[in-house]
């Protein structure tokens, strides 16, 4: 059975990648993945306000006179300072030696201050780098400053994408809310303006009130399976309508799961809930699981069922357009109407 996959002009030996997320913190962890068959790995992001943390230490290091932060350690100014972005730097080393691709992963809202450390990623041996752009546009007219329009909200995403991929030469892919107003032009955008891979989709905070305690919940919920139609049926869309690779991300617990994402069109599928929830051997599961389902459907490769099920170029076709949506409609009167 041939599982050998592509994604962002990468040869992997099969379309199951573990997300960014606590399984792909520590070298260890990975070292586990990659002996599970993932086919690559996201690193967990690394944020604007790390880095912006970081270039204040640097900049009061200077001032005192110490250039570098080897030498800062040995003063031992600040030790309780994180030191998570060098850290970081340090795992894309260990983790190369695994023998999978390594994506590492930036996440902000603005477009400043990215350049130097995409490049250190990629000095250290990131094979890719995600851009989680994590910005919610939450602001009223009467705020002040004054909210930024729509399309400039929109326009950050094509900034900062931009930048980025000025400043290194591996592959750079976006990872995407569905909360645009129109997902699929600001899709087509984002492929103009370079973007080798489109991650679909970026889970916001979850922010929640209990009513027995009085208080705000901004705890993080794993994905449960039900979420992804929504990821299935934009990829299903977007499948050859742009350049860029598709990534599934959302609601991957199964076997069936992943098939239903590589159906639709996605390059390759991506997982953390599963993971933390099963541990990494799960990956082994799922992709035993996928195989075994290939052999049942008769298909002898991935290149087989990639896309099998999306959308038609030139119609909305079956189950994604205003037909689907009214058919829906009409089996929920049929099945519910009566009661």
């Amino acid at each position: 059975m041939n599982l050998e996959s592509s994604y962002l002009g990468l040869k992997l030996r099969n379309p199951l990648v573990a997300s960014a997320g606590p399984m792909t913190q520590t070298a260890d962890r990975i070292e586990r993945l990659a002996a599970a068959g993932v086919g690559a790995v996201v690193l967990p992001s690394l944020f604007e306000e790390q880095i912006r943390a970081e270039a204040d230490r640097d900049e009061r290091l200077a001032e005192v006179g110490i250039d570098s932060f080897g030498e800062a350690m040995t003063y031992l100014i600040d030790p309780d300072a994180s030191i998570w972005p060098r850290q970081y730097l340090d795992l894309i080393e260990r983790a190369a030696g695994y023998g999978v691709p390594v994506i590492a992963s930036l996440n902000g809202s603005t477009a400043g201050g990215w350049t130097d450390y995409a490049r250190a990623m990629q000095g250290a041996g990131a094979a890719a780098i995600e851009l989680n752009i994590y910005y919610l546009p939450a602001d009223l007219p009467t705020s002040s400053p004054a909210p930024l329009s729509a399309r400039d909200n929109e326009q950050r995403y094509v900034d900062i994408l931009t930048m980025v991929k000025s400043a290194v030469s591996v592959p750079v892919a976006v990872k995407l809310t569905p909360y645009f107003s129109s997902l699929g032009e600001m899709a087509a955008c984002l492929d103009r303006a370079g973007a080798d891979g489109l991650v679909l989709f970026n889970r916001f905070m979850q922010t929640d009130i209990n009513p027995d305690t009085l208080t705000i919940s901004t705890g993080f919920k794993l994905s449960s399976p039900g979420e992804a139609t929504v990821a299935r049926s934009w990829i299903a869309r977007l499948r050859g309508q742009v350049r860029a690779s598709l990534a599934a991300s959302t609601g991957v617990e199964t076997a069936d799961d992943v098939a239903a994402y590589l159906l639709a069109g996605a390059d390759v599928v991506m997982t953390t809930s599963s993971l933390l929830r099963h541990g990494p051997a799960h990956a082994t599961v799922l992709l035993d699981g996928l195989t075994a389902w290939m052999e049942r459907k008769g298909f002898g490769g991935i290149s087989e069922i990639r896309g099998l099920l999306a959308a038609e170029a030139d119609a909305a076709g079956p189950g994604y357009g205003r037909s689907g949506y009214l058919s829906a409609v009409e089996q929920a009167t049929r099945v519910h109407g009566r009661r």
